[in-house]
């Protein structure tokens, strides 16, 4: 699925003794003024009269107060223009003209006149937090700084100035980046900077002194092993976060959705190691050899899997290496996608009524499943998901029929569960593979056989009354 494009992409832009023009004397230039004041730029300000605030920072000498309309060349020389005057007329002619030389330009509130838009800001200088919702949710934006503001420690602008305070003399006594890394990590989540933001400033700064010429400690490395889920990144756990913010390195899956890599730490190097049926960016081997290596550098390792790391993840191999290798890591389980997914498609794996037991079956192992295990699969209150399944549908219909059961036991297909494009194609047991040929079906799908995949023929329904639209439509579209 096509990502969304960035509307407006964020900069933080220093304005310091820079030239800034603004064009307008009324309100909506008192609100931009008080906001850029905060930068400290050079402002001039371009309107035939000023508003009396705005009269009394000139008189302050606080800005250039040019008294007569706009002219083109007003705009020569400056880093920002901002066209603040309410006449459409004007603000189109400032606009027109910065950028005729190149000059960035802001109308307030016309945004097609815009090169760039001021955001709602949550200031504790030097930490600065902006919001934007491209003026699509205001309402957003505004819940949100509050949210913000109340979360920030009023005096955190502070502790990052002692914080840097000491940036020469972390780098000098920590050659290492990624040990420069940890040594902050840490002091902003340890008793340093609690004791600062406490107001006990000269016991921080004591520790800080402390904690600065203590010896460098070994670079130990780390590997967590991490369930990403079936696709919706709602679905990570605080858990899986918090280690794919810390990594150095993240190994990765083919079916982790994009939209997850989002959340691991942007300067983190990232590894694919997808495997597709036939095409292996690399073997089993060579993961668990990788893994190790990293983690034997000192590197912080997220190994990001899809769904849950021990359903068919492979999650037992590679933690059998890192324990031989004695590698330190850490487990973090994820949504599996059988259940993320039928939840998604609200077919419900076991059910008072209808099964009593769940069993989860692999369709891509060597040759398949084995022959004496199918006749296990066959039980009246019992649902199998298939994962890996799409391309054995055929067989696995055939196989689970020659031991007795009904062809006309409910199925349904899950492509791409929880994700915005999932689709859901309910159906029954003997038609298995000529649905996935007919809706070519591709992965990651999961196969639900039993009598409580009837409930996917039902959220259809549901969907097609509430649509207005054929319930066969809506299953080659998408049902989630």
């Amino acid at each position: 699925m096509e990502r969304a494009v960035m509307e407006h992409f964020p900069i933080f832009f220093d304005l310091k003794e820079r030239p800034v023009l603004l064009v307008g004397g009324g309100d909506n230039a008192v609100r931009k003024v008080r906001l850029l004041r905060k930068a400290a730029p050079q402002i001039t300000v371009v309107a035939p009269s000023l508003c009396d605030e705005l009269q009394q920072l000139a008189v302050d000498g606080h800005l250039r107060h040019v008294a007569r309309p706009f002219r083109d060349a007003d705009v020569v020389g400056q880093t920002l223009v901002f066209a603040a005057t309410d006449l459409d007329d004007v603000d189109r002619a400032v606009a027109a003209a910065a950028r005729a030389q190149g000059v960035p330009v802001n109308a307030v509130d016309k945004p097609a006149l815009s090169d760039f838009i001021t955001p709602a800001i949550v200031d504790r200088s030097p930490l600065v937090v902006a919001i934007c919702s491209s003026g699509a949710a205001p309402i957003v934006v505004r819940n949100l700084r509050e949210k913000i503001e109340s979360l920030l420690h009023p005096s955190l602008g502070s502790l990052v100035r002692f914080a840097e305070s000491f940036r020469a003399a972390v780098r000098a006594t920590r050659q290492n980046s990624i040990m420069r890394r940890r040594f902050w990590e840490d002091f902003f989540a340890g008793s340093v900077a609690q004791n600062y933001l406490s107001g006990r400033t000269q016991q921080a700064h004591e520790q800080m002194l402390k904690l600065v010429n203590s010896p460098e400690p070994n670079l130990t490395g780390h590997v967590a092993i991490v369930g990403a889920g079936p696709g919706d990144p709602d679905l990570l756990t605080f858990r899986a976060m918090r280690f794919m913010q810390q990594a150095d390195v993240v190994v990765y899956d083919r079916l982790v959705d994009p939209a997850i890599l989002d959340y691991v730490r942007r300067d983190a190097d990232r590894i694919y190691a997808g495997k597709a049926p036939g095409r292996h960016a690399m073997t089993q081997a060579q993961i668990n050899q990788l893994l190790v290596d990293e983690a034997q550098t000192g590197h912080r390792v997220v190994r990001l899997k899809s769904g849950d790391p021990f359903i068919f993840g492979r999650g037992g191999e590679e933690i059998d290496v890192l324990r031989q290798q004695g590698v330190a890591f850490d487990l973090v389980p994820g949504v599996t996608a059988a259940t993320g997914c039928a939840a998604s498609a609200a077919v419900p794996l076991t059910h008072r009524d209808h099964a009593s037991m769940v069993t989860f079956v692999t369709g891509h192992a060597g040759d398949g499943i084995a022959e004496a295990d199918w006749a296990q699969l066959v039980h009246a209150r019992q649902t199998l998901v298939f994962y890996m399944g799409v391309g054995k549908s055929a067989d696995i219909s055939a196989r689970l029929m020659a031991q007795g059961m009904d062809g006309q036991t409910p199925i349904a297909f899950i492509e791409k569960g929880t994700r915005p494009d999932q689709r859901v194609i309910p159906g029954k047991l003997a038609d298995l593979g000529a649905l996935a040929r007919r809706y070519a079906v591709t992965a990651p799908a999961l196969i639900v056989v039993g009598q409580v995949a009837d409930y996917a023929q039902l959220q259809l329904a549901a969907e097609s009354e509430f649509f207005d639209q054929p319930a066969t439509d809506l299953r080659a579209i998408g049902g989630g």
